[in-house]
């Protein structure tokens, strides 16, 4: 018989909540599962059944031996999955600003981290409205940094060559085959990590007195109606052949569901091993994941094909939108042309640019999150990002972006201008990258940045931070000198107010463009003075101009202008 509802594991925990990066050893599930014991022993200073930051700093650092900047990375981490509304975020960025220095930033923290009456159980564990007081769901958050375990290197898929963390390992392709790179985006790994993790997570959120002395469930224990809203944290689902997204929460006392779940009204709570069975059996593929929109998405004829070449750009998009779930845009082989767009499928999307070469791409819209993984030799110009920048094996490459979150992995040799109120995260296997302060504008950026929640201050692009590896070694970065830095011009034509690059520029960078600029004016000062005659001056103005033309083939920006025009399209590219 068909189950009554289809269940799927959400997206956003995995592509947006999991650090795409080994975990610590200390944050393996026997840990967490002594962490969940901790907690719930100490409900009364602020572990449970809301965690505050102080509380998680002192387990984090006393007993889980993380450092504080990663332990305020995963609880900030998992916060940026809770939609808080983007007034909110802005408070937030004004109060961090305003701080003098670590000590009264973490002040601040631990302030905002006091007790309240917001948040209580069986709310859907995702509210749109959530302040940023850092009062976390205790247990999801367990869930959360269970889910970390995803990108953990298995030793025997090592041994067979599958999962070597190698900083050129062969990128997924976009036919939605697991691999070891894709799991942040791949639906199927993540549907397959709950099905194979689920009778431990299920553990994790039990009540001490259901657990046996070594932590494990027996045929009779009973899962708490506040452990299943935790689970709603990653998985969600419809009434079979209904349109409408429920957390698991309410699918679960849906009263066709109860028999088979092991509900109990009296007790308001599941009978554990038929619960995890029920749960298994309606899992099934996510309608709004990867697979799906590679499947049966909606192709976007965004891109040009380009003669000469077997390269066929891909673009697509989800097909089905609903309030619940963020839009997703798969990009892939953009090849050798200027796409731009500033498109209503775009906003408040997740987006993942993929072997994109020789190109220059603008998304100009807000958008949830990107990721850009084995592209080369291109410039992406990306509208305010909400939660997370990811920049995967890519060689050669310039971002341009306002961005909550910066992440590097595999790269090299890349360029990074952002403004950003979070240190940028460079994981393993880059090299030779540089970052620079966010350097253009475009006349609806502050609007955007406003719909997301992103302010100018606090900016930490000049200030990144090494994840997993040790932390005193910065070889492979730098800071833009500022004789190399000159301002980036949005070539497109848009309403909106914005006029400037937000925030202004640091001064040494202003200062090099303003001696720039003055050089430029004595030159032009010194062609007037030297009184050529009319022919004279033809021929020096030609020979400026061949000059011109041989530094725009030698840099590559005749490709770009000539792009910008391409045929039958015109210059309204960017309005599409």
């Amino acid at each position: 018989m068909e189950a009554p509802v289809r269940l799927w594991v959400k997206t956003e925990p995995f592509l947006v909540g999991a650090l795409p990066a080994p975990p610590p050893a200390r944050l393996s599930p026997h840990y967490l599962r002594k962490m969940a014991a901790y907690a719930r022993a100490r409900a009364a200073e602020g572990c449970f059944p809301r965690l505050s930051w102080p509380r998680w700093r002192h387990i984090a650092c006393g007993k889980l031996q993380l450092g504080r900047g990663l332990a305020w990375l995963y609880f900030e981490l998992f916060h940026s999955l809770l939609r808080p509304d983007p007034p909110r975020r802005l408070e937030w960025a004004e109060a961090e600003a305003a701080c003098a220095g670590p000590d009264e930033l973490e002040q601040e923290r631990s302030k905002a981290g006091a007790p309240s009456r917001a948040g209580r159980r069986g709310e859907s564990p995702a509210h749109p409205n959530a302040s940023f007081s850092p009062l976390l769901d205790t247990l999801q958050f367990l869930l959360f940094l269970y889910v970390q375990q995803v990108n953990k290197v298995s030793l025997r898929r090592s041994l067979i060559g599958e999962e070597w963390p190698s900083p050129r390992t062969k990128s997924p392709s976009l036919t939605g085959k697991s691999t070891s790179e894709n799991k942040n985006w791949n639906d199927q790994d993540h549907r397959a990590f709950v099905q194979s993790h689920l009778s431990d997570m299920l553990e994790l959120l039990l009540e001490p007195e259901q657990l046996t002395a070594s932590s494990h469930s027996t045929h009779s224990s009973s899962v708490s109606y506040e452990a299943v809203c935790a689970l709603s944290f990653l998985i969600e689902g419809t009434v079979n052949k209904g349109r409408t997204v429920h957390p698991l929460h309410q699918l679960a006392l849906w009263q066709p569901c109860q028999g088979q779940n092991g509900y109990s009204k009296v007790s308001r709570t599941f009978l554990f091993p038929k619960l995890e069975s029920w749960l298994r059996s309606c899992l099934t593929t996510n309608p709004f994941g990867m697979t799906a929109c590679l499947k049966s998405g909606k192709k976007l004829a965004w891109a040009q094909q380009v003669e000469g070449t077997t390269r066929r750009a891909k673009i697509a998009c989800n097909t089905r939108v609903v309030p619940e779930v963020f839009p997703m845009v798969i990009m892939s082989q953009v090849y050798k042309q200027t796409l731009a767009k500033s498109s209503d499928t775009l906003v408040g999307a997740h987006v993942r640019i993929h072997r994109c070469n020789e190109s220059f791409i603008y998304l100009l819209s807000p958008l949830r999150a990107v990721t850009i993984e084995k592209c080369r030799n291109s410039t992406f110009v990306l509208g305010p990002v909400q939660a997370s920048v990811h920049v995967h094996s890519c060689d050669n490459v310039k971002v341009i972006v306002v961005c909550h979150r910066l992440c590097l992995s595999s790269t090299s040799g890349c360029t990074f201008y952002t403004l950003t109120p979070t240190q940028p995260l460079i994981l393993l296997g880059n090299e030779a990258i540089s970052f620079a302060p966010f350097h253009t504008h475009y006349p609806m950026l502050e609007d955007h940045m406003a719909q997301v929640g992103l302010a100018t201050l606090p900016n930490y692009w000049d200030s990144p931070t090494l994840v997993c590896q040790e932390s005193g070694d910065t070889s492979g970065f730098r800071l833009l000198p500022p004789s190399d830095f000159y301002t980036f011009v949005i070539p497109f034509e848009m309403e909106g107010d914005t006029t400037e690059t937000p925030g202004g520029l640091p001064h040494p960078y202003q200062k090099a463009l303003s001696q720039r600029e003055q050089k430029v004016q004595i030159w032009q000062k010194t062609v007037k003075e030297t009184g050529l005659t009319k022919d004279q001056r033809k021929r020096f103005q030609m020979l400026v101009e061949n000059k011109f033309y041989e530094w725009l083939v030698q840099t590559g920006n005749r490709q770009q202008l000539d792009s910008l025009v391409p045929p039958a399209v015109g210059s309204k590219q960017a309005a599409g």
